[in-house]
């Protein structure tokens, strides 16, 4: 097992360290602790209402935590500093796209509300980055949930951000719209670009990772490297975390104490 707190040093891209959020009596997040190096993957899975959206939105500067601190790309996400937004993308439930727009006018809106520099030029390069120069041109209504997906990546990277946050990304994807994504996805990776994904889909969530965590009732009860794990046995505990059969802190010398 190893221990999701790291020493930080220049090459740390997140770091969060204690983060708690309550909601009034309702508690999301319970101390939770760990650091992600540059370039690296981490998947989270956990059950709905686990806290991992919550997680993401902190580290994200769209919500502030009840107490703890956090750092994403060297900056503290309570200052709320502008220059941190330049380096993060976030692809949430809701694609953040206006489906009367075609895919190339959407990330032509976005470029220039991004301030970049030949927003044609940059719209176009990511479209046929994700795959769907063809269809670039065509309302973002009449594409598929997956086609959609893979603008709101789009979108999320015109930017070149060095930190990506995606949150159940393969929700309501069939087969070849998952495949797209996950092929997508190892490009982004392959570029060194720090990722940060919850999904409940655990083979996805296995394959792209460097690391995995499970998020359960507020607090990380796994984190390890994704090559110690075996399939079969991150499966079974993860089902018991599903089933609540699994007691708090059964992880020894677990994360998020």
């Amino acid at each position: 097992m190893t221990d999701a707190t790291q020493p930080a040093d220049s090459q740390v891209a997140i770091e969060v360290q204690k983060l708690h959020k309550s909601f009034g009596v309702q508690t999301a997040l319970r101390g939770i602790t760990f650091s992600l190096r540059k370039g690296e993957f981490l998947t989270i899975f956990g059950p709905n209402g686990a806290g991992k959206t919550t997680l993401l939105k902190i580290l994200a500067g769209l919500a502030r935590p009840t107490r703890g601190t956090a750092r994403v790309a060297g900056y503290d996400v309570l200052e709320g500093d502008p220059a941190m937004k330049r380096e993060i993308g976030v692809i949430a439930h809701a694609s953040c796209l206006y489906a009367d727009l075609s895919a190339v006018e959407n990330l032509i809106f976005y470029a220039k509300m991004y301030g970049l520099e030949q927003p044609e030029e940059q719209a176009v390069r990511a479209i046929e980055k994700v795959g769907l120069k063809a269809r670039m041109h065509d309302r973002v209504r009449t594409f598929s949930r997956g086609m959609q997906q893979r603008v709101s990546i789009a979108r999320a990277v015109l930017h070149n951000p060095s930190v990506l946050f995606l949150d159940e990304p393969f929700t309501g994807l069939d087969p070849q719209g998952a495949n797209n994504l996950k092929q997508t996805l190892r490009e982004l990776h392959t570029e060194k670009r720090t990722v940060l994904m919850t999904t409940h889909d655990i083979a996805c969530g296995l394959e792209l990772s460097d690391k995995v965590a499970v998020q359960s009732k507020g607090r990380f009860v796994l984190y390890e490297d994704a090559k110690n794990l075996e399939k079969h046995r991150f499966e079974d505990l993860y089902f018991e975390v599903l089933s609540d059969r699994l007691p708090e802190n059964s992880v020894p010398g677990g994360p998020g104490r």
